[in-house]
C-alpha cells in the first residue's frame, strides 16, 4: 500500500547562480511526488526538504537533476553552500569559486551538521561571519573565517582564519579542516563546540 513505501528525506535547490530561484519545469518536477494537502519546507539555509519513495530514490534524483535541481542528503554533512545572489557577475564576484567549493565539499558525512557560506565581497550577503565556515571574496583572494554561530544566547561571528587565499588555496584549506573536524570531533559534536574545545591551531597546517 501506498501508506506503506519508506520515504528518505532530501535537501533540493537551483544550485549556485543569481540568488536562489527555480524555474517552472523545476516547480512542476517537484509536485509530481507531493500530494495535494502536503507541504514543502523551505530552509534557511536556501534548501527545500522533500520526501521521496525509497524505493525509487535514483529514478528520482536523476530526474531532479535531469531539470537543474541539485540535490543533497539530510543529517550530519557538509550542507551545500549558501551564497550571495552574485548582485555584479559571473565572474566578478566568484561565482566558478563557488560552484567548484559547493562540488567538493557538500554531502560529505561529519559528525554534526555543517554550514559553509560565501560571499562575493566585502558586503557580506551570504552572512558568512554567521556559519561554521565563511568565505569572503576580497578582490582577487579569499579570505576564510571560522566558528560563526546565528543561533541562541551565545551567538557570535566567526573569526578570521585565513586570509589573501587564492582558489585552489581555498579549496584545499576548506577540505584540510572538514577532514580534521570529521576526524576530531565528538559525536554529535556542533563545528562551534569543537572549535571552543580544540581552538583554532589545528586548523592552520
Amino acid at each position: 500500500m501506498e501508506n506503506d513505501v519508506k520515504k528518505i528525506k532530501y535537501a533540493i535547490n537551483g544550485g549556485i547562480g543569481f540568488g536562489a530561484k527555480l524555474n517552472a519545469k523545476q516547480l512542476v518536477t517537484i509536485s509530481k511526488y507531493m500530494k495535494e494537502d502536503e507541504e514543502i519546507e523551505l530552509t534557511t539555509f536556501q534548501q527545500l526538504y522533500i520526501e521521496i519513495p525509497e524505493d525509487k530514490e535514483e529514478d528520482i534524483i536523476e530526474e531532479f537533476q535531469s531539470v537543474g535541481l541539485a540535490c543533497y542528503p539530510v543529517g550530519n554533512y557538509v550542507k551545500s553552500l549558501r551564497t550571495c545572489n552574485f548582485c555584479k557577475g559571473e565572474e566578478e564576484e566568484g561565482m566558478p569559486v563557488a560552484k567548484e567549493l559547493n562540488h567538493r565539499i557538500a554531502g560529505k558525512a561529519v559528525p554534526f551538521t555543517l554550514k559553509v557560506a560565501y560571499t562575493g565581497c566585502p558586503i557580506g550577503c551570504g552572512e558568512p561571519m554567521l556559519s561554521d565556515l565563511g568565505i569572503m571574496k576580497i578582490g582577487d583572494y579569499y579570505n576564510l573565517y571560522v566558528g560563526g554561530k546565528a543561533k541562541g544566547k551565545d551567538a557570535e561571528v566567526g573569526t578570521l582564519l585565513m586570509e589573501k587565499l587564492t582558489p585552489e588555496e581555498l579549496y584545499d584549506k576548506v577540505e584540510k579542516i572538514i577532514a580534521v573536524y570529521a576526524q576530531m570531533a565528538k559525536r554529535r559534536e556542533s563545528f562551534y563546540k569543537f572549535l571552543k574545545r580544540i581552538g583554532k591551531e589545528p586548523l592552520l597546517d
